[in-house]
């Protein structure tokens, strides 16, 4: 992914501050704009006199190095990455808290019992994610077309379906690991989840690449960003992961690092040692929710970043260049992240208010016929999908990825359906399959239920 071109900040030494020259901008400039926009050199330098911007911009890095919190984590060139928390970050941080801390259920308003609904949803999003992540590196393939490779359990058809099978894969051990300390072994395997079975840039899955002819270029085709060389690797990632492991929760005298923050930071991180040919992205997406998950943040199962990220491409790039160029100042990612993050709770809220309310209308038309108390949850939400598309063809497989249950039970829940006569089956091969027929709401609403056939002719295979 082509980054934007960004002109490289002047550098601040604390040590060689002119205080005569910057004194009268040090009242009238802050660590962020009006609007709360921590700006780099190469916004800042726009907005002000240009005469006075060099002294402006000293004034500024003036009042976020008095912020500055460094980290025991090196830049390529040695210097140590920083951070601030501005009240617009701060403020962002809080929001992030205090939606995590909700409950599923309650934004979605359903009355599916919490534990079904919540690995139903799980499955569900965990999905979009996976897809959203691989088309932020190029995937190509449809939601659609990808959502039922995944539903279906089928094996992909091309690199860009086994790009999304394997981010899928790999969302889902980042959660199964989420107890386990971080190792070079662990971003190893998160690697090898990710890119196997994928030739881009003749990537090895599961191996650091062992050469610098890998670098990010920029809108104009130039190298924006070259990462630290491959024989450092092992050094900077062991650095890296001893950073992940430590405790920051404040306690016991230990520095508090805000868990948001942190996860951020490891992603960030992944990014900037590029230590793969190619999967840095999904590599580090995963690592920003497996530390997510491992600090009981369990809401972020259920938010999918990837989405906006790829809606956003140059604020995303920016974000990584803009630290780059400016002393490794990790504030600009951070205030990018902690930003896409609210919006990704905000379009969790919006599709589970959708997901509920189109569950809702079955629900309410059910209330009415004599199959209300018969139906559980999952028969219900298979009813919505079939009545929403008729003639879809479902399989005991799909169902039970669809809801995380076992296919012995998703079976059971489709033959129940066939023997209401609401759903017909019929054998392909070996397989049976489930079809919602076009007069499906004129099933649910005829009042003797007595609708004949259940089966229909054999499909040719």
């Amino acid at each position: 992914m082509a980054k934007p071109r960004v002109e490289r900040a002047p550098k601040f030494d604390p040590t060689k501050i002119d205080y005569e020259k910057i004194g009268k901008y040090i009242g009238k400039y802050d660590v962020t704009d009006a609007k709360g926009n921590y700006l780099h050199w190469d916004k800042l330098k726009w907005r002000v006199p240009k005469a006075e911007a060099i002294d402006i911009w000293s004034a500024v890095k003036f009042k976020r190095y008095m912020q500055m919190k460094p980290l025991a984590l090196l830049g390529s060139t040695d210097e140590v990455f920083t951070y601030c928390i501005p009240h617009s970050v701060d403020s962002k941080l809080h929001r992030i808290v205090k939606l995590a801390g909700g409950s599923v259920a309650a934004i979605a308003g359903s009355k599916a019992p919490e534990s079904l609904q919540s690995k139903f949803l799980v499955s569900s999003l965990i999905m979009e994610e996976a897809i959203s992540s691989a088309q932020l590196e190029g995937a190509s393939t449809t939601r659609e077309v990808a959502k039922k490779m995944l539903e279906e359990e089928r094996a992909p058809l091309d690199e860009d379906e086994r790009m999304i099978l394997n981010n899928y894969l790999l969302l889902k051990h980042a959660e199964l690991t989420r107890d386990e300390p971080l190792t070079l072994d662990l971003i190893l395997e998160f690697h090898r989840i990710a890119t196997q079975g994928t030739t881009e840039n003749n990537v090895v899955p599961g191996e650091f690449r062992e050469s610098d002819d890998i670098y990010v270029s920029d809108s104009e085709e130039e190298i924006a960003y070259q990462p630290p060389p491959f024989k450092d690797l092992p050094e900077r990632l062991n650095l890296l992961c001893k950073f992940a492991n430590e405790d920051h929760s404040g306690d016991n005298g230990c520095e508090f690092l805000h868990p948001v923050i942190k996860a951020i930071i490891l992603h960030f991180m992944i990014g900037y040692e590029h230590p793969f040919r190619d999967g840095n992205g999904r590599t580090a997406r995963a690592l920003f929710y497996w530390y997510m998950l491992k600090c009981d943040y369990d809401l972020f199962r259920y938010v999918s970043i990837s989405k906006l990220l790829k809606d956003d491409p140059k604020g995303y790039g920016l974000s990584y260049l803009y630290t780059e160029k400016d002393q490794n100042d990790l504030t600009y990612f951070i205030d990018f992240q902690a930003e896409i993050i609210l919006k990704a709770f905000e379009e969790l809220q919006t599709y589970l208010e959708s997901r509920s309310n189109e569950f809702q209308q079955v629900v309410k038309l059910l209330e009415t016929t004599k199959y209300n108390l018969t139906l559980n949850f999952i028969q219900k939400d298979l009813i919505k999908k079939g009545a929403k598309e008729p003639g879809r063809i479902f399989t005991a497989k799909e169902v039970a990825s669809s809801y995380d249950v076992s296919k012995n039970t998703a079976r059971t829940h489709l033959n129940a359906l066939c023997e209401l006569k609401l759903f017909m089956n019929t054998k392909d091969g070996r397989k049976t399959l489930y079809l919602s027929p076009s007069d499906l709401i004129a099933r649910l609403t005829k009042k003797n239920g007595s609708n004949r056939t259940s089966k229909i002719e054999k499909i040719p295979s």
